[in-house]
């Protein structure tokens, strides 16, 4: 049998011989990535749930007449606080006042008839013993007697509806509060019942009205038993805190059926005369879970998939953690889970770490600057 051979180039030979060195190589492991770390503490962690709201007067009313006529004075400054009791709006009462003491004349008149009347019985009774006058006289004097306090029953009405006519045309303040700008001047015609003239509002206390999500009720029948001096405050429009404690006053009666949220009503004390009817406002509640809690920098968190990790440093491992959030406390952020008090969290250089790579504390390499053409 006879051999057969391959005759091979020697520049070939070259590249097989470097090829098959290549494969038997290893690639070099990655150099571990510097980092920085900071350790998760334990700190006091106060924060609000916050609800938009409306500032509302407890006690506010429209005045408006009840009988017609031309106004005929005006006895406040617009925009003061009126007592109880005080005369603001007067309407013409010279038709009021005459028809108030025709009512007293007829109520005169009345009592007169009756008196009258029940001489007359009397005198026709004494008669009567002595057969000295018909019976059916006596009847038809008794029958005049009760006519005359029929009479006498309808004058009294008409005085008390001429003198509540008349007590209608001097308007006075229903409550201690804040008068508005008068909608109507002097010499100004109005008609019962529509023509607005003002509005008078409580101002101390006020209240601050929020709509709460059902499942809240129960928290805020809670607080309404049960409260302190720091589970409401109040932010104002200008981000300022109104600096007085507030009180559940009162929780609406239902819920409302196509938005599943209830209305509640908070009370401030409003000394300052600060809070106005009408303001927006933020009511903060205390949270529940405020207290002693572990936080971490916010610049460690990472988001996948709406879920939140961190990368915890072990020894030079770093290993990546799933944990929830709670609220943010300045720089830092509240972990309600997933991370234990000392834990060594990765804050820096973590943008390419993966789980279980490998680490070393520094500082985290920059990217090159782009040379220059």
């Amino acid at each position: 049998m006879k051999a057969k051979y391959i005759l091979v180039s020697a520049p070939l030979f070259v590249l097989l011989l470097g090829a098959c060195q290549n494969k038997s190589k290893k690639p070099a492991p990655l150099p571990p990535t510097p980092v920085y770390v900071a350790a998760a503490k334990i700190a006091d962690a106060v924060y609000y749930d916050e609800y938009q709201g409306t500032v509302v007067a407890l006690n506010s009313v429209e005045l408006r007449s009840e009988v017609s006529g031309f106004i005929t004075g005006i006895f406040f400054k617009e925009g003061e606080v009126v007592q109880k009791g005080k005369e603001l709006y007067e309407i013409d009462r010279r038709k009021y006042e005459a028809a108030y003491q025709q009512a007293e004349a007829n109520l005169l008149s009345a009592n007169a008839n009756l008196v009258k009347a029940q001489k007359d019985i009397d005198r026709y009774t004494m008669l009567l013993q002595n057969d000295a006058v018909a019976r059916q006289t006596v009847d038809q004097a008794q029958a005049a007697y009760e006519t005359a306090k029929s009479q006498v029953a309808v004058a009294q009405a008409g005085v008390l509806s001429a003198k509540t006519d008349l007590s209608y045309s001097l308007i006075t303040a229903p409550f201690t509060g804040r008068i508005g700008i008068s909608q109507v001047k002097l010499g100004a015609q109005i008609s019962p019942g529509t023509t607005l003239l003002n509005t008078v509002s409580s101002e101390d206390p006020i209240g601050a009205d929020v709509v709460i999500n059902e499942e809240d009720i129960n928290r805020f029948y809670a607080l309404q038993k049960s409260s302190t001096d720091s589970t409401f405050r109040l932010q104002l429009a200008d981000g300022s805190l109104y600096n007085h404690p507030g009180k559940v006053l009162a929780i609406d009666r239902g819920v409302a059926a196509g938005t599943g949220t209830i209305k509640v009503r908070i009370q401030f004390p409003n000394n300052a005369d600060e809070l106005k009817d009408g303001m927006s406002c933020v009511l903060k509640v205390l949270n529940n879970q405020s207290g002693e809690r572990v936080q971490v920098p916010y610049k460690a968190i990472t988001e996948q998939m709406g879920e939140f990790f961190v990368f915890v440093s072990q020894d030079t491992i770093a290993k990546q953690r799933k944990v929830k959030l709670g609220p943010r406390i300045g720089s830092d952020v509240v972990i309600m889970s997933g991370v234990e008090a000392g834990d060594k969290i990765i804050t820096d250089g973590f943008q390419r770490l993966r789980d279980g790579g490998k680490i070393t504390l520094g500082k985290p390499k920059t990217a090159p600057a782009k040379a220059k053409q």
